[in-house]
Formats: structure tokens, C-alpha cells, sequence
């Protein structure tokens, strides 16, 4: 049995999509009361659990040999994220597959600072594991542009001149899979991206080429743009993140390629014109 936690976020929900399909066993583990019920509502084995009270993952966890390790984002992801290693090991789990980020073994930006204790946690933790780490995601493009690029054909971002080898979310669930279900994984972490490192600039041409209408990115500076990110709602110290995350992209933290994708799953990595024409509605 597996549990996936973060189960209703971007890869989570994805993940629980392609493991539905294969026909695996597993458990969706939500922080959300209302996600919980509409999961089992749709035939899911569904529970709470809430990262900063550990008292909440000894019986979500009960049973499971397998845990896929994603936290929802927010204050406190690096404590909450080692409390669940914890009650991994005292539940008798077998095996963590951590849903990481890029450059975490660098632990030079924010995000690693976040992610790389955790990692470390699990590698002394006794149990088997897996640590993916992924660049930024191709659907982030819709989940966040979106609206700016249906009313203004233009997209706001402090990434400058920075080429990011942009990865689509299938891909990371596929090889979250492999990694869940089958061997050869244990001890390893893959580095996850696209084909093809990208300016936001070639983004916004290959966006224009698949929607049919003129797309421009407008660069900002990083106060520009944490500003526009609070006045939107996003909390400011995630707002501080993810300036710091585009500053680590600016300097480079973000242009490797990593055939991953294809060594896993034996398929290669889904690159950014597919994407694009698969969800240019989404953008028109």
C-alpha cells in the first residue's frame, strides 16, 4: 500500500491520476476535511492528516509500506516533513519517495535550504528511498500566467534572461510512479526535467505559436514582482521564495537538462511545444 500526501496539489494530483490508471494500492492523504470527503466520495481511500500535529500521521500511515513524501507548502514545511519520516519509521513503512526540488544537494538557494534536511532525514532514517527532484513546472504556466495572459497577451516574471529546463508534471508523477512501484530506484535521486532549457522569452514565442495570438513576457525587478505576489495574496515569505528562487534561476540554478524522465520510464520527457498545444485553451 502507498500514501500519497499533497495529494490534492499539482503533482500530487497527478500522481494519484496515473496510479489510479495503473491499478496500484494506495492512500490520498489531504490537510483538507472537504477533500477528504469529496476523495472517498470518488471511490478513494482517503484521510487527514496535518503535518504540524504528528499525532495525525500514526493512523493515516497505518498499513501503508510506502510513502510519497510531498508537503503542501507553507510555514513549517522542514519540521513537518521530518515528523512524517518519523512516523514513517515508527509505522514499519519500507520505503520514502520525497518529492523534492532541483539543486537540493547544492543547499544554496531557499527551496534546497527547505528540502535538503528532509532529504537527509530519510537517508538516515533506515529506509529504502528515492528523492525526485524537479525543476519548475510546465503547468505553472497556466496555473499562474494564465489570467494575465487571456486579459493582457503578456506575462509577468523576475527570471530575466534565465534559460529553466521547465519539466511537465506527467512526467514527474511517471517517474514518481516507477519509483513507487518498482526496484532499481532505492538510494537515488533524480534530477527531473524538460528537454530543453528555455528563456521566458522563447517561452512566450512558443505560447504564441500554439494559442495563435501575440504572448510577451515583460521581465521584472524582484521588488516588482514580490509586490505583485502579496497584492495577489501569496504570503510574503513565499513571495520571498520565490524571488530567491528566481534569482538561483538567473544565476543558472535552473539550466541543466537530465535525461531521468526517458532512463525511468523508458520515454522521453514531454517538451514545451507539446505542451503547449495540449493547453493552449487554457491560455486563450
Amino acid at each position: 500500500m502507498i500514501i500519497v500526501t499533497g495529494a490534492g496539489g499539482t503533482v500530487g494530483s497527478e500522481l494519484v491520476k496515473q496510479l489510479r490508471a495503473a491499478n496500484v494500492p494506495f492512500r490520498v492523504a489531504y490537510h483538507s476535511a472537504t477533500k477528504v470527503a469529496a476523495a472517498k466520495a470518488g471511490g478513494l481511500d482517503a484521510v487527514s492528516v496535518d503535518f504540524a500535529k504528528p499525532e495525525t500521521l500514526a493512523p493515516a500511515f497505518r498499513g501503508a509500506e510506502t510513502l510519497f513524501l510531498l508537503f503542501a507548502g507553507g510555514m513549517g514545511q522542514t519540521e513537518g516533513e521530518i515528523a512524517a519520516v518519523e512516523a514513517a519509521k515508527a509505522s514499519g513503512m519500507k520505503r520514502i519517495v520525497k518529492l523534492s526540488v532541483i539543486g537540493a544537494e547544492g543547499d544554496d538557494y531557499s527551496f534546497a535550504q527547505i528540502h535538503r534536511p528532509v532529504e537527509r532525514a530519510i537517508e538516515a532514517s533506515g529506509l529504502a528511498w528515492t528523492h525526485l527532484r524537479p525543476n519548475g513546472f510546465m503547468q505553472n504556466v497556466v496555473n499562474y500566467f494564465a489570467p494575465t495572459i487571456r486579459d493582457h497577451g503578456a506575462f509577468y516574471q523576475p527570471a530575466g534572461d534565465a534559460k529553466i529546463s521547465h519539466v511537465d508534471v506527467r512526467d514527474i508523477a511517471r517517474v514518481a510512479v516507477a519509483a513507487l512501484t518498482g526496484s532499481g530506484h532505492e538510494e537515488k535521486a533524480y534530477t527531473i526535467t524538460g528537454p530543453e532549457a528555455l528563456t521566458y522569452h522563447d517561452v512566450a514565442a512558443k505560447l504564441s505559436t500554439a494559442t495563435g495570438k501575440a504572448i510577451r513576457y515583460v521581465p521584472l525587478s524582484d521588488d516588482d514582482a514580490k509586490s505583485g505576489m502579496v497584492g495577489a495574496g501569496i504570503p510574503p515569505f513565499y513571495a520571498d521564495l520565490l524571488v530567491d528562487l528566481n534569482r538561483h534561476y538567473r544565476a543558472g540554478g535552473g539550466s541543466a537538462v537530465s535525461d531521468a524522465v526517458r532512463v525511468v520510464t523508458g520515454s522521453p520527457a514531454i517538451d514545451f511545444d507539446t505542451f503547449a498545444r495540449e493547453y493552449a485553451t487554457m491560455l486563450a
